[in-house]
């Protein structure tokens, strides 16, 4: 199951438009894709890093 980077809410058969819209320009994912955990955020003038404590980091592109 994949869960929805900025709600937390299951992402199968439910509609997250505005979540995705949001994600891409302007917010970082807030919960891990994989676990719906929450996820510790840092935001830098250069981008930002998420770090779940069971799946790893990530960094903006």
């Amino acid at each position: 199951m994949t869960y929805c980077g900025y709600c937390g809410k299951p992402a199968d058969g439910t509609d997250h438009t505005a979540c995705a819209s949001r994600l891409g320009v302007i917010d970082p994912p807030r919960f891990c894709a994989e676990c719906a955990r929450r996820m510790v955020v840092q935001v830098t003038p250069a981008g930002w890093t998420a770090s779940c404590s069971r799946h790893g980091h990530l960094t903006s592109p």
